[in-house]
């Protein structure tokens, strides 16, 4: 299913509107890592599953499985539930896991979608020191409603160099989180 979906949304996106990849390059082949975007609209998550060869594997908070027939779905598209309110030790078994299979795993950091800058959790640093799997920070600037897009308003992906996580100590998780902030801000000055 997740194909399909991702075929279909390639060519809707490339009638109605147009994307442009900077540092594809940056890409890891062969290993499991965590992308971490920007979450202003759902357009970001599209344009990043086309953006990457790889099937990527989404967070994303457990109330949109609430419904029986979006759930089925998200699940289908690779998509698993996350408690964003109680983290505990299960709700990163199975993106660690994921990565340690080679998989790539998607997590919008700050959370939720918002068109404001918020502080970024820790959860995508937490979960690249546990599973010993890089983080590459990737920003979209574009369209987010399927209205923008019609409207052939261009949409950006730019990804940055990968972010090994090196430390056992919380105290420099937090260090870490701060840096996945300060890359994703410089990646804006790229475009």
């Amino acid at each position: 299913m997740y194909r399909f979906t991702l075929t279909l949304a390639k060519i809707i996106v490339r009638l109605f509107g147009k994307v442009e990849v900077q540092n594809k390059h940056l890409l890891l082949k062969n290993e499991g890592y965590i992308v971490t975007c920007t979450h202003r609209g759902w357009l970001e998550i599209v344009i990043l599953g086309m953006c990457i060869p790889s099937p990527i594997h989404f967070m994303a908070k457990k109330e949109l499985f609430q419904n029986k027939i979006v759930g089925s779905f998200l699940k289908k598209i690779n998509a698993f539930p996350v408690d964003r309110e109680n983290t505990s030790p299960s709700s990163i078994k199975k993106p660690v896991k994921l990565l340690k299979a080679g998989e790539v795993v998607g997590i919008f950091p700050s959370g939720t979608r918002t068109a404001e800058e918020v502080p970024l959790k820790r959860g995508a640093v937490t979960i690249s020191n546990l599973a010993k799997a890089p983080i590459i920070p990737a920003l979209y600037v574009g369209p987010r409603t399927l209205k923008e897009l019609w409207n052939m308003k261009k949409a950006t992906i730019i990804f940055g160099e990968p972010i090994y996580i090196k430390t056992n100590n919380k105290e420099e998780l937090t260090v870490y989180t701060e840096l996945l902030n300060e890359k994703t801000k410089e990646l804006e000055q790229q475009i």
